[in-house]
């Protein structure tokens, strides 16, 4: 993988260096020069076309030559790609539970484009399921035509709505991150304030804190004084800390109290607030969590999630497919994977319960359930050892009926 990096990186900084841009807008120039001269005077096209032939001639060498540095990097790099990643089969598709499900897939890709600001594309997407519905059932094929329709559960004016709402969020980011003006998403914030605290949010505390830190240093112009911009910070602080005291008390003391360090701010107990780099892409993040959960929506796109998860677990599963073919095995259970998947932290999403007993994880189809005694074992573990009357628990001496279990809910 690192040869990969190391030649995807070199191919990048070529790419951005090279001046092919700039040769082939050149002789574009040139040419455009000369059609207007012989256009003005047709007496002088002999000698425009004269003169022009050494300059295009230079400026085509120059093209070919970054075209062959370009060829070259890109052919290093595909090398490389190949050799990481070498052409086998991939895992057999006969398992996969969401090609029956068509809908739900062109769900998450829309939803995807939606989330992703791709709007247009989202739009040709819709009109495209659409007309294919509208074939479908002009042809009387009245099962693709309702796969079709079922798209999204979502009517128009629910996919417009949705639509503007990303919309919204992508003009706050952009002036968050290019223009750093916060007052957009204070004012979003402000407006979402009751539904942001029964959620626990700091969303909105989070930002005023930020547009007070950016006011110290003077503002947008950054060439405001020290004591202009400390005089500035502490006018809004008066202006908009109010609503926060309740809550923030110790935090809003500690941006007020960090004021009688100014001179000597890197070495106060503040420097940390104060000195984030981190801190503009933070609480970008953070609006972006916070405004896509007020929608029902996770902060990243399922189907990318998806994606990258199935490329994280694509080489176990093509190592293991091989492995099951030399051995001459197959892979029976469908609802679990038959070796374990090593994912990021940030991509496990639920609660795993192995029963101790049958040493399977629980599924919806075979739920873990707790008996009276507090011990926790599948329905299927549960039911074999019951046999319909009571029996003793596997790991305590009490005894109950199968009956007197209880769901658990992780």
């Amino acid at each position: 993988m690192e040869l990969v990096q190391k030649e995807h990186e070199r191919l990048w900084k070529r790419l951005k260096s090279s001046k092919i841009i700039k040769d082939v807008q050149a002789t574009i120039d040139l040419l455009q020069e000369a059609r207007n001269t012989v256009a003005a005077d047709p007496t002088k096209a002999s000698i425009t076309l004269a003169k022009l032939q050494n300059p295009v001639k230079a400026s085509f060498d120059a093209t070919n030559d970054s075209l062959k540095e370009a060829h070259s990097s890109l052919n290093k790099y595909t090398k490389a790609l190949d050799k990481l990643f070498k052409d086998r089969p991939l895992p057999s598709t006969e398992y996969d539970a969401l090609s029956s499900q068509p809908a739900l897939v062109n769900r998450a890709i829309v939803m995807h484009l939606l989330r992703e600001g791709q709007f247009s594309v989202a739009q040709t997407f819709l009109s495209e399921i659409a007309e294919k519905a509208a074939t479908a059932q002009a042809k009387g094929d009245s099962a693709a035509a309702e796969a079709a329709d079922k798209l999204l559960d979502l009517d128009p004016e629910q996919s417009d709505k949705i639509r503007e709402q990303f919309a919204t969020m992508y003009h706050i980011l952009h002036e968050l991150k290019e223009e750093r003006n916060l007052l957009p998403a204070i004012d979003w914030a402000r407006a979402n304030r009751q539904a942001l605290e029964a959620r626990g949010s700091n969303l909105e505390f989070e930002l005023c804190r930020l547009q007070f830190v950016w006011l110290f240093y003077g503002g947008k112009s950054q060439q405001t004084s020290m004591a202009a911009g400390r005089q500035a910070a502490l006018e809004y602080a008066r202006r908009e800390f109010q609503v926060f005291l309740p809550r923030y008390l110790r935090e809003i003391q500690q941006l007020i109290g960090a004021m009688a360090f100014c001179p000597n701010l890197e070495a106060s107990p503040y420097r940390a607030i104060f000195n984030n780099p981190s801190a503009w892409t933070d609480v970008a993040n953070t609006f972006t969590r916070e405004f896509c959960s007020l929608l029902g929506l996770s902060a990243d796109s399922p189907l990318y999630i998806a994606a990258t998860a199935g490329a994280i677990a694509l080489p176990t599963l093509l190592k293991l497919q091989t492995i099951m073919k030399a051995k001459r095995t197959e892979w029976t259970t469908q609802n679990e994977l038959p070796v374990e998947i090593p994912l990021p932290p940030s991509y496990l999403f639920h609660s795993i319960f192995v029963c101790p007993v049958s040493k399977e994880q629980t599924t919806d189809q075979n739920p873990p359930m707790m008996m009276p005694c507090g011990h926790v074992i599948a329905q299927e573990s549960l039911t074999r050892l019951s046999k319909g009357s009571r029996f003793k628990c596997p790991y305590c001496p009490n005894e109950s009926h199968a009956r007197e279990a209880r769901k658990v809910f992780l």
